[in-house]
């Protein structure tokens, strides 16, 4: 593989100067959007994308923003495909690396887009795994810096460990800020995360904390953010996870405790469990902003990984 090729599977694998980079350019590309500006800087470059699981802001922002980069998307199924059934993960990457130009990979494994990744000679973008969820976290730094500075930021996760909590929690590790996870302590993020965002906010000054008490997690927060407390794949646990969970829904109550903090959700959100209809659809929430923000972020990260 030509070592100019960069994979984009964890925020981690970025410094921290790349990832400010990443996002003051998305602020620029979120501006001349506005504008009716595209800058056309992917003209001609075919991006591939291979879903496993179903998709609607991760799908159709990767195909917009190719397309309004001057690109291509093609949208490869996993039926299609056959990763690991008709036709090896290698031979998969190898092949796609004789056509086209950069992949996205959705994929239940995040063992199976580290494959793909080794095997291509063409750059690989994680758009989610049941690991981590990058792209979201770059959308999420995107919103927040929107808003304050981020290292002043003050922001609070409540609820499942689960891939949006590791890739904020690796996001915040790198670019040293502030962040505190309120999960059960059975569902906190992976062990191999922990220790990851704990070297790398040795190095960075971060401040993360840990607890079992939401309460705790989002006094006096700026930022309250959840997600659905059941994902993909983990429908057989739906009942059990709501009676783990009950304490960590985002509602006015637990709102009370950060009266200033804008609520933040990365989409889809499961009404009425991790979060209530009148904290999604009010005047603190910044929900829809993130979902925006993940066409702009991703068309950031297109460029980094996919210019020549």
């Amino acid at each position: 593989m030509s070592p100019a090729i960069r994979h984009f599977l964890s925020v981690a694998d970025w410094s921290a100067e790349e990832l400010l980079a990443m996002l003051d350019r998305a602020r620029e590309l979120k501006r001349l959007h506005a504008r009716g500006r595209r800058p056309r800087t992917l003209e001609g470059l075919t991006l591939a994308l291979y879903f496993e699981k179903p998709s609607l802001r991760t799908h159709v922002t990767f195909e917009a923003g190719m397309t309004q980069l001057g690109g291509h998307a093609i949208l490869l199924h996993r039926g299609q495909v056959g990763v690991g059934t008709r036709e090896s993960a290698a031979d998969v990457a190898r092949n796609l690396s004789r056509w086209i130009d950069g992949l996205v990979a959705r994929t239940f494994s995040h063992a199976l887009v580290e494959e793909l990744a080794s095997h291509a000679t063409i750059p690989v973008i994680n758009g989610l795994t049941d690991l981590l969820h990058p792209c979201q976290a770059m959308a999420d730094l995107l919103t927040i810096s929107e808003r304050k500075p981020l290292r002043e930021a003050e922001i609070a996760y409540v609820g499942d460990g689960n891939n949006v909590a590791n890739s904020l929690l690796l996001a915040a590790a790198v670019l040293g800020l502030r962040l505190r996870l309120g999960t059960p302590a059975s569902h906190r993020p992976a062990v191999r995360i922990r220790e990851r965002a704990a070297e790398l906010a040795a190095r960075s000054g971060a401040r993360i904390t840990f607890t079992d008490d939401p309460v705790e997690a989002v006094r006096g927060a700026d930022f309250v953010y959840t997600d659905a407390w059941t994902s993909m794949g983990q429908e057989h646990e739906a009942g059990e996870r709501r009676r783990i969970f009950e304490p960590y829904r985002v509602d006015a109550a637990l709102l009370a405790h950060a009266p200033d903090a804008l609520v933040m959700h990365c989409l889809p959100a499961h009404r009425g469990e991790e979060i209530t209809d009148e904290v999604l659809d009010g005047e603190r929430s910044i929900v829809f902003d993130q979902a925006e923000n993940r066409l702009h972020a991703q068309k950031a990260i297109l460029e980094r990984v996919m210019s020549v």
